[in-house]
C-alpha cells in the first residue's frame, strides 16, 4: 500500500495527502544534506588547490583561472546535475541505489546473473516484477548476444566489482582528504604550527566522526544537517561578495570557450590538472549509493534547489578572489574569506568537513551490504538503525576497518594533493562504471533504442575517460592508493564467490542449513555416512537472497517435498532481498512447522479432487509436481496460521476418520510432524575446509591454503548469521582438496 493510500485510510483529505507527502519529501531532503551531500558541499576545500599543485603556471591574463573554472561548471553541471538528477537517480531498483542496483535490474530483465541459488520461482516475489512492455529488438538483440557469449555474464560481474570496489575506496579517501584540508585551514591565522599537529588533531576527529555512527544515519543526519546548511549558505554568501568584490566578469568564464583556450594554451599540464577538477564532483556517485537511505524526490529536490547554486556560487567567488590573487593559489580557500569571519567559518568547515565524510561512509555501509546478501562479501554484523527507513544501516566491522585505514592515510600521505590525486582515480572509475551500466539499462530495462543509449554512453563517457586518463597519470603520486584497495577488496569478493536404506530415523525434526537451493547438500551425505541415522522428519533449509531490496513476508518460504511422501523429507527455501535482515524477529520453527503442515494439507486437497478415472494419468504428473523443485508451495495465498496442538489434531482424526478414509491418512501425516516437532528440533550445518591438493601449484597453495583460510575464520560463522540457539546446534565437519 502506498502511503497515500494509508493517510486516506486514515480520513485525511486529498489536499491534507498532498500536503504531507510535500512535507515528507521536504524533510527527507533537510536530512539529505547531513547525510548525502556533506562529501560534494566540502569539495571547494581542495579543488583548485590541487588543480594548480602541478606545474601549471598563471598568467596576467587570468585565462587559466577562467579556463579551470569553466571546466568545474560544465563538469559539475553535465555530470552531477544532467547524467546523475535527470537520468541515474531514475533507474533505482524498488528504491535501491548504486552499481549493484544497476547489475540486479540488469540480471532481472536479462538473466545475467552468474550468481549462485537463482530460480525461476524467485521471480514470482512481487518486487521481482519487471516492465510489462514487450522487448524491442534491439533490447532482443542484446540479449541474445549475453545468452550466447555466457564468459561476458563474467565480464559484466568484475566490471560492476570493480566500480563498488573503487566506491569502498572512496570510503578511505574522503574523510582523511576533507577534515585533513579543513584543518590545514588554521595555518594561515597561526602560521608557526607545526604539521604534526594538523595530523593529530585530524587523526582525533576522524576517530570523533566513526565513533558517532551506531547512533544510526538517522540521529547523524538531524545532527549534521543543519551543518551543512550553514556550510551552504556561508560559502554561498562568501562567494557572492568576492565576485562583487573582486571581479564581477567571472561569470564569463560559464563561456565553453575558455575550456579550448585553457588546454590550447597549457598543452600537457593542463590536460594532467584536470585530475583536479575533477574533485568538484566527488560525491555525486554516493548520492546514488544513498538512495536507500532517503528517497529519489527528496535528493533531487536538495540538489537542484540548494546544492547546485550554492556550489556554483563558491567556485566563482574563489575564482574571482584568484583572478587578483596570483600568490595564494595554494591557499585561496581561507584567503578568500572576509577576516571578520575567518574564524567562524573555519569552525563551520571543520564540522562540514567531519559531515562530509558521513556520505561515503553511508554508501559504503549499504554497498557491503549488497555485496553479503549477494554472497560477494565475508558474512558481516549487520544493524538496522531505523524502523522507518529501511535502508538505514550500520556496519561495525567495516566502520572500525574503514577508520583504521582512514587514520593510516592521513598519517601515512600528509598530504591532500597526493589524496586528490588518489581520490579523483576513483571517483572517476567508479562514475563510468555508473555510465556503461546505465547504457545498457536504457536498451534492457527502458527498452529504448540503442542510439540513443550509444549517445549517452559516447557524451558522458567521453568526458569521464578524459578525466581518467589525466588521473591515471598521476598514479605515482598517490593515484596508487585506490588501485590497491579496489585489488585488496576485489580479490576478497572474488575469493567469497567460490564454494532411507540402512538408516535410523530418531524422533525430531531436523534443519540441514545448505547454500544449495536444489538438489541434496554433500553435508547430508557425509552425515548419514558416518552415522547412519536422521531424523523422523528432515527439512533441508536454503536461507538465500534474491536481486531485489526487499521480499515480503509471505513470499518468504517455499516449501516442496523431497522423495517419495514415507521418507518425510521436504525443503524449504528461505528468501531474502539484499537489504532484508537475515536474523527472524519471529519463532521460525512454529513457522516453518505450520508451512509444512500446510503444504501436506494443500497437497492432500489437490489430490483427492481427482476422479478415480483420471488418478492413474495423474499419478506420474502429481509426484513429479511435488518432487520437482521448480513447482513449490508457498503461503502468500494463506492467511498466517499458528501450528495446531497435537490434541487438536488428534480430535480432529477421531471425528474425521470414520467419515473420509484421505482425511484420517491427511491427519495423521500432521500428527506425525507435529509430534516430532514436540521430540526437539536440531539445526545442522556444515563446517567445511578447503585444502589445495599436493600437485596444486604455489599461487593456488597461496590463495586456498592462506587467503581463504583466512577470511573463513574471520568471518561470521553461518550459526550467528541464521540466529541458531547453540543447544540445538550439530555441526558436521568436511575437508574439500581443490
Amino acid at each position: 500500500m502506498n502511503p497515500s493510500a494509508e493517510f486516506v485510510e486514515q480520513g485525511m483529505s486529498p489536499q491534507n495527502v498532498k500536503r504531507a507527502s510535500c512535507m515528507s519529501v521536504i524533510t527527507l531532503a533537510y536530512q539529505s544534506l547531513g547525510v548525502v551531500y556533506g562529501d560534494l558541499s566540502t569539495s571547494p576545500l581542495y579543488v583548485y588547490k590541487t588543480t594548480f599543485s602541478g606545474k601549471l603556471s598563471l598568467h596576467e591574463d587570468d585565462e587559466e583561472i577562467y579556463g579551470v573554472l569553466s571546466f568545474i561548471f560544465w563538469t559539475f553541471t553535465l555530470i552531477a546535475l544532467v547524467k546523475y538528477i535527470f537520468f541515474v537517480m531514475s533507474a533505482d531498483d524498488n528504491g535501491e541505489g548504486g552499481t549493484f542496483a544497476l547489475y540486479s535490474l540488469l540480471c532481472r530483465h536479462a538473466k545475467l546473473s552468474i550468481l549462485p541459488n537463482q530460480q525461476a520461482t524467485d521471480e514470482k516475489l512481487s518486487t521481482y516484477a519487471t516492465e510489462a512492455s514487450a522487448d524491442t529488438w534491439q533490447s532482443s538483440a542484446l540479449k541474445s548476444f549475453f545468452e550466447k557469449h555466457p564468459r561476458f555474464h563474467k565480464v559484466l560481474l568484475i566490471f560492476v566489482l570493480l566500480g563498488t570496489c573503487m566506491a569502498i575506496g572512496d570510503g578511505v579517501l574522503t574523510p582523511a582528504i576533507s577534515v585533513l584540508s579543513a584543518v590545514s585551514g588554521v595555518k594561515v591565522k597561526i602560521t608557526g604550527l607545526h604539521e604534526n599537529y594538523i595530523v593529530i588533531i585530524s587523526c582525533v576527529i576522524l576517530v570523533g566522526l566513526f565513533s558517532l555512527q551506531h547512533h544510526g544515519t538517522n540521529r547523524v543526519a538531524f545532527m549534521f544537517a543543519p551543518i551543512v546548511t550553514a556550510w551552504l549558505l556561508c560559502i554561498s554568501s562568501i562567494g557572492i561578495y568576492n565576485i562583487f568584490r573582486w571581479n564581477q566578469h567571472v561569470f564569463c568564464a560559464i563561456s565553453p570557450i575558455y575550456m579550448l583556450k585553457f588546454l590550447k594554451n597549457t598543452g600537457t599540464e593542463g590536460w594532467v590538472s584536470l585530475g583536479g577538477v575533477v574533485l568538484s564532483i566527488t560525491g555525486v556517485e554516493t548520492m546514488f549509493a544513498d538512495l536507500g537511505h532517503f528517497s529519489s524526490s527528496s535528493i533531487k529536490v536538495a540538489f537542484t534547489f540548494v546544492v547546485y547554486p550554492c556550489l556554483i556560487l563558491a567556485y566563482m567567488g574563489e575564482a574571482a578572489f584568484l583572478s587578483k590573487h596570483h600568490e595564494d593559489i595554494q591557499r585561496s580557500f581561507y584567503k578568500a574569506i572576509p577576516e571578520s569571519v575567518f574564524w567562524p567559518v573555519f569552525i563551520v568547515a571543520t564540522f562540514a568537513a567531519v559531515v562530509g565524510s558521513q556520505a561515503v561512509i553511508s554508501a559504503t555501509f549499504s554497498m557491503i551490504s549488497q555485496c553479503c546478501a549477494l554472497n560477494c562479501f565475508p558474512r558481516v554484523k549487520i544493524v538496522h538503525t531505523s524502523s522507518k527507513i529501511y535502508g538505514q544501516i550500520y556496519i561495525p566491522e567495516v566502520n572500525w576497518m574503514l577508520m583504521c585505514l582512514c587514520l593510516a592515510v592521513t598519517i601515512g600521505l600528509r598530504d591532500t594533493n597526493m589524496m586528490g590525486h588518489a581520490y579523483g582515480l576513483a571517483v572517476t572509475t567508479v562514475m563510468f562504471v555508473t555510465t556503461c551500466l546505465m547504457a545498457l539499462v536504457m536498451i534492457i530495462v527502458w527498452k529504448k533504442k540503442i542510439l540513443t543509449a550509444v549517445a549517452f554512453l559516447l557524451f558522458f563517457g567521453s568526458i569521464e575517460l578524459l578525466y581518467i586518463s589525466a588521473s591515471v597519470y598521476k598514479v605515482p603520486e598517490g593515484g596508487w592508493i585506490p588501485l590497491v584497495l579496489s585489488l585488496i577488496f576485489m580479490a576478497v569478493m572474488i575469493v567469497s564467490l567460490g564454494p532411507s536404506l540402512g538408516m535410523v530415523r530418531v524422533p525430531g525434526i531436523g534443519l540441514v542449513y545448505s547454500n544449495l537451493a536444489i538438489g541434496v547438500p554433500a553435508v547430508f551425505g557425509h552425515f548419514v555416512t558416518n552415522l547412519p541415522a536422521f531424523h523422523q522428519v528432515l527439512v533441508f533449509v536454503c536461507v538465500k537472497s534474491v536481486q531485489v531490496p526487499r521480499v515480503s513476508e509471505n513470499e518468504r518460504m517455499l516449501i516442496s517435498r523431497v522423495g517419495p511422501k514415507e521418507y518425510g523429507m521436504f525443503r524449504c527455501i528461505v528468501r531474502y532481498g539484499y537489504k532484508d535482515l537475515q536474523q527472524e524477529n519471529y519463532d521460525f520453527e512454529n513457522r516453518l512447522v505450520s508451512g509444512i503442515v500446510q503444504f501436506v494439507e494443500t497437497e492432500e486437497e489437490s489430490a483427492s479432487k481427482l476422479t478415480s478415472e483420471s488418478f492413474g494419468e495423474f499419478e506420474s504428473t502429481a509426484f513429479k509436481c511435488l518432487v520437482d523443485p521448480d513447482h513449490p508451495y508457498t503461503s502468500s495465498s494463506h492467511k498466517e496460521k499458528m501450528v495446531q496442538s497435537t490434541c487438536d489434531i488428534q480430535a480432529e482424526v477421531a471425528k474425521t476418520g470414520s467419515e473420509r478414509p484421505e482425511n484420517t491418512q491427511l491427519k495423521h501425516e500432521s500428527l506425525r510432524i507435529l509430534k516430532a516437532k514436540e521430540s526437539g528440533v536440531a539445526y545442522i550445518l556444515g563446517h567445511s575446509h578447503a585444502k589445495a591438493k599436493k600437485s596444486s601449484s604455489i599461487i593456488k597453495k597461496f590463495a586456498i591454503d592462506v587467503v581463504y583460510t583466512f577470511l573463513s575464520k574471520n568471518s561470521r560463522e553461518p550459526d550467528v548469521v541464521l540466529n541458531v540457539p547453540h543447544t540445538s546446534l550439530l555441526e558436521v565437519g568436511m575437508i574439500y582438496y581443490v
